[in-house]
This record gives structure tokens, C-alpha cells and sequence, in this order.
């Protein structure tokens, strides 16, 4: 079946041909490669491509719903960082009474905040299976009520997107409430150990890397599978006749509510995976302003490709590494007009215009 998949998806092919030598080379290069030579990898460019990998996975997951379903969301920032949120409360959990106040029972915000006691909803994070099973399920449960509102109500297009950017507004207005347990504006960090393995030790940060390009080669071939099969084609279908394919005969409704909750089911793994990577969490993560960002990030690869929101998740990533770094101010004019130059120029992303030059080759 995998060869099926990739026989004539030679931009897939190459994506999972870059992440086997990524998983291969970056642990070498790190960890067995001395620190003084030209070839070693630091463990901060380690962590910081796994940052980017999970980037990739949240773009892919985005892709899936609008580049062939064609449901523009503006929220799954919200379903990241939720997913970063159950990863972070397990992390907390695993402080223990190594905290700044030593309390082995509330983590230290709590304390500070005079918190008597944990709250239920922090019941169960002692726990990776417990945390893994919330990172799955708090997600996947919130599209699966929001969707079927939405979607029951026949909300489409830019009011869909509107609907979604309110949801992830008010997510976190809710979580910089101190009153909620979640750190408030801080949110949560100063995190010790993953699975008993010290979270800033080279090795775990490998490993983290590792899972990260795991998580994204998995994430690909599975919707790869999705849009390869009779439901890739009806989803197909209701992105460029919505109408015409529920008069066939088709629920409309249920193939976009499952895809919409498999969507941000795979954005929640990408943000569990962030979380230790760069080891915190906090509401800036719900921020509309994200959620745009990564919809940019498709744009920019080129959507209904899958390779193409992958690749322009690492283009703009690197972009904004550079730039943030050398010229702060000069960010968010430089984001909004990426965005207006690939709309009107490049519609089909970079994937496109590959396309286009090969064809005319």
C-alpha cells in the first residue's frame, strides 16, 4: 500500500527520502560528532528543527482541511496549543517538589496564586498515558462539538473562518485567567524531566527530534491515504461542488465534521510535540495572529499538495528566524506581504510555480 501511496507522488517521495536522512544524519552529527568540529550539529539547531518539524505537521494538518476540502480555518492555532497545554500539565506534573517552593503536590504558579489544592482537571497528568490520551481527546473532542455546529448550521467559507478566528480569540482570553489553572499570562514552563529523561539533555532533545520527523512522515502518509482514497475524491468533490455532491447522495456534513476533527487531532500532536521542545506553553500560542500565520504557511508552499505546506512551513519559519533576529520591527510587514504576493502572483504556492517552470522546461 505504501507504494501505491508514493508511485507517482515523487514530491512525497522526496519529503520522506529528506526526513530518513534527517533521522539518520542529525542524531550522528550531534551527538557523536565532537563539538569543535565543522560538522557538528549543536543541540540548539537540533531543537530548533524539531520546531520546525512540528510547524510542519500543524501546516499539513491545515492543508488537509483547505487545500482539498476546502474549509478555510483560522482557528487551528487553538487545537495546537491545546495540544501543548496537555503535554505542559503532564510536564508540570513531573516537577515533583524540585519547584521553586518545593511543594511536591501544586505546581509552583499555584502556590503562588495561594491555590489550596489541585484542581480536578490536573487529576490524571502524573501520568504520559493519561496526558497522551488528553492530547487526543480534549482536541479532537472540541472540532468534533464545534464542527457539527458549524457544519449542521452549513457555515462555510469566510464565515467559517471567522467563526474559527473568534473560537481560538476567546480560548485565550479564557486561558490568561488566572482563576483557570493554567499559569495565567505566563503559562506553564520550567520543565525537569519526560518519561524520567532530564527535558535540556542532548539525548533527549535528539530523541524529541526524532519523534518529531516520525510524527510528520506518519502524519504524511496518512493523509496521503485520505486523499488517495473514495473519500479523498468525495472530500474533492465538496470543495469544488458542495452543493451538486450532497445532491448526489453524499452527507456532506460527516465527511467534512471527520476530516475536520482529523485535522485537529494532528495539529494537537504537533503542538504536544513543540511543548518540550521549546519548553513552554503559554496564550500567546492562541493568538489569532498564529493561526493566520500558518494558514500563510500553506499558502506560500502551495495547498492541495501536502509536500507544498510542508515546504512553505520551513521557508517562512527560516525567514522569520532570520529576519526577527536581525530586523524585528520589520516582521509582520514582511508576513503580510508574503501574503499578498503569493495571492497575486503565486496561487499555487511554490509547489506551483515548480510545476510551471518544469512544464515549460
Amino acid at each position: 500500500m505504501l507504494t501505491r501511496l508514493l508511485l507517482s507522488d515523487r514530491g512525497g517521495q522526496v519529503l520522506l527520502g529528506l526526513l530518513l536522512i534527517a533521522v539518520i544524519a542529525v542524531p550522528v552529527l550531534n551527538l557523536a560528532v565532537p563539538a569543535g568540529s565543522a560538522l557538528h550539529v549543536s543541540t540548539y539547531t537540533v531543537a530548533l528543527a524539531g520546531k520546525f518539524l512540528c510547524y510542519a505537521l500543524l501546516a499539513l494538518a491545515i492543508d488537509l482541511i483547505w487545500g482539498y476540502c476546502g474549509i478555510l480555518s483560522l482557528g487551528h492555532g487553538a487545537f495546537f496549543a491545546l495540544g501543548g497545554y496537555a503535554m505542559g500539565m503532564y510536564l508540570m506534573r513531573q516537577i515533583g517538589d524540585r519547584g521553586v517552593y518545593g511543594n511536591a503536590a501544586l505546581p509552583d504558579f499555584m502556590v503562588f496564586l495561594n491555590w489550596k489544592e489541585l484542581p480536578w482537571y490536573w487529576f490524571g497528568f502524573d501520568h504520559f498515558w493519561f496526558a497522551l490520551a488528553m492530547i487526543l481527546l480534549v482536541p479532537g473532542g472540541l472540532a468534533l462539538i464545534f464542527g457539527w455546529l458549524a457544519f449542521r448550521a452549513r457555515v462555510s467559507g469566510v464565515y467559517f473562518a471567522i467563526i474559527t478566528q473568534a473560537l481560538t480569540y476567546a480560548l485565550m482570553l479564557a486561558f490568561f485567567l488566572n482563576e483557570l489553572g493554567f499559569g495565567g499570562n505566563n503559562g506553564l514552563t520550567d520543565f525537569k524531566e519526560i518519561l524520567g529523561f532530564p527535558v535540556q539533555a542532548p539525548y533527549t532533545r535528539v530523541a524529541l527530534f526524532v519523534m518529531s520527523a516520525l510524527a510528520l512522515a506518519f502524519g504524511y502518509l496518512a493523509c496521503r491515504y485520505i486523499v488517495s482514497s473514495r473519500m479523498g475524491k468525495v472530500v474533492a468533490a465538496i470543495r469544488d461542488a458542495e452543493d451538486r455532491t450532497r445532491f448526489c447522495g453524499y452527507d456532506v456534513q460527516s465527511y467534512k465534521l471527520w476530516l475536520f476533527v482529523f485535522s485537529a487531532t494532528l495539529a494537537s500532536i504537533a503542538g504536544a510535540l513543540y511543548v518540550p521542545q521549546v519548553g513552554i506553553i503559554n496564550p500567546g500560542e492562541f493568538a489569532p495572529l498564529n493561526s493566520i500565520e500558518q494558514v500563510v504557511w500553506v499558502a506560500v508552499g502551495g495547498r492541495g499538495t501536502l509536500y507544498g505546506a510542508i515546504a512553505g512551513a520551513f521557508a517562512v519559519n527560516c525567514g522569520k528566524t532570520w529576519l526577527t533576529s536581525a530586523y524585528p520591527e520589520v516582521w509582520l510587514f514582511a508576513l503580510g506581504g508574503l501574503f499578498i504576493f503569493v495571492t497575486l502572483l503565486l496561487p499555487r504556492g511554490l509547489v506551483g510555480l515548480l510545476k510551471r517552470r518544469k512544464a515549460g522546461s
